[in-house]
């Protein structure tokens, strides 16, 4: 049974827009993968998708979702760092990456924040797959 993941921000318009990406990239189908916010925003941030266009992953088709818009449990929930007051969502387990936002720095902030992202998806679908979560 493949595990159920969700990455939580608060406006879901960048870090855990490009955690879904990368794990849905790296994981092959392997894992259920979410992301959402906790509160409402438009449009997933211009450079978020330009930096992720630039690995070679389009994530021009996904759009920030709230927690009302995704499942209501997950066997993994990670929260991104940004302080979000998330409402209880049911997890065996939980993280909390504290990943600064690169919102309004300069696009190498961007990119730095992208790598540091895909480097802690794959340890944690190694985790995943190695039966420790």
């Amino acid at each position: 049974m493949k595990k159920r993941v969700a990455f939580v921000c608060v406006q879901n318009s960048c870090r855990s827009q490009m955690a879904e990406a990368w794990a849905k990239t790296l994981g092959k189908g392997k894992t259920e993968v979410y992301s959402a916010g906790t509160e409402e925003y438009p449009f997933i941030k211009p450079r978020a998708v330009q930096v992720m266009a630039e690995v070679g992953i389009d994530m021009s088709g996904q759009h920030p979702k709230r927690l009302e818009d995704i499942p209501e449990s997950f066997d993994v929930l990670i929260t991104m760092g940004c302080h979000a007051e998330c409402a209880y969502v049911p997890a065996e387990h939980r993280e909390d990456w504290n990943l600064d936002d690169p919102s309004g720095k300069p696009l190498e902030a961007f990119r730095e924040t992208r790598d540091l992202i895909k480097e802690k998806v794959a340890g944690l679908l190694r985790r995943i797959e190695k039966g420790e979560l």
